[in-house]
């Protein structure tokens, strides 16, 4: 199994800066990928960042300029740094997993951290 800890959130002004961390404990190397999503209130779930074993980084469109994905492979923990925040940033971050090896396909989260924008 994998466990996924989220950590860093909190409340923020516009235009200020968070870095938040994921620690990936328990089966590690049996990781694909880890990617961040959030979740406003009233909203489904969407994509911000992933990041694979290589290093290799991808980011949704509305947020690639103002967001960082990082990851260290020797804590096994997965950073997003965000930039310039602005208030409908406001939502639940989580930290996905994507299992490999004998957890091939299997899918794993945080619990989530909040992340609160204010104008």
């Amino acid at each position: 199994q994998v466990q996924l800890v989220e950590s860093g959130g909190g409340l923020v002004q516009a235009g200020g800066s968070l870095r938040l961390s994921c620690a990936a404990s328990g089966s590690t190397f049996n990781i694909a990928y880890m990617e961040w999503y959030r979740q406003a209130p009233g909203k489904q779930r969407e994509f911000v960042a992933t990041i694979n074993s290589d290093g290799v980084t991808k980011y949704s469109d509305s947020m690639k300029d103002r967001f960082n994905i990082s990851r260290d492979y020797a804590k096994n923990t997965a950073y997003l740094q965000m930039d310039s925040l602005k208030p409908e940033d406001t939502a639940v971050y989580y930290c996905y997993a994507r299992g490999a090896r004998q957890y091939r396909g299997r899918d794993f989260w945080g619990q989530g951290t909040q992340v609160t924008v204010s104008s």
